[in-house]
């Protein structure tokens, strides 16, 4: 009975690349969005205040475009990762089928 239930227990390795292509839809859809963004939305040339919240935020966040840096770094990292879990998957299946669990890759 329970080689039944074998059968249609999902496999650790699947269920982990599932999580990681999810995460990595996700990670590109956000860069594609800040992409949009930073395209479609100009900042004035004027002068900006160093006392102004506001205007720090602009000049720290918006006109670095450091979401967008953020994201494409948080993808090429993601994409380092699946790499690397089936690298260790097909290089030491043994080892990763008894010690890598989902909830460590979430």
């Amino acid at each position: 009975m329970s080689t039944v239930f074998d059968c249609w227990k999902p496999d650790v390795s699947v269920q982990t690349m599932n999580i990681l292509i999810v995460n990595q839809s996700v990670l590109d859809l956000c860069a594609s969005f800040f992409t949009l963004l930073t395209a479609a939305v100009e900042v004035d040339g004027t002068r900006r205040s160093p006392d102004s919240i506001y205007d720090r935020f602009v000049c720290r966040m918006w006109l670095t475009r450091t979401p967008l840096w953020a994201m494409l770094f948080t993808s090429t990292y993601n994409i380092l990762l699946m790499t690397l879990e089936r690298y260790v998957a097909v290089i030491y299946p043994v080892w990763y089928s008894s010690n890598v669990r989902t909830r460590i890759i979430s």
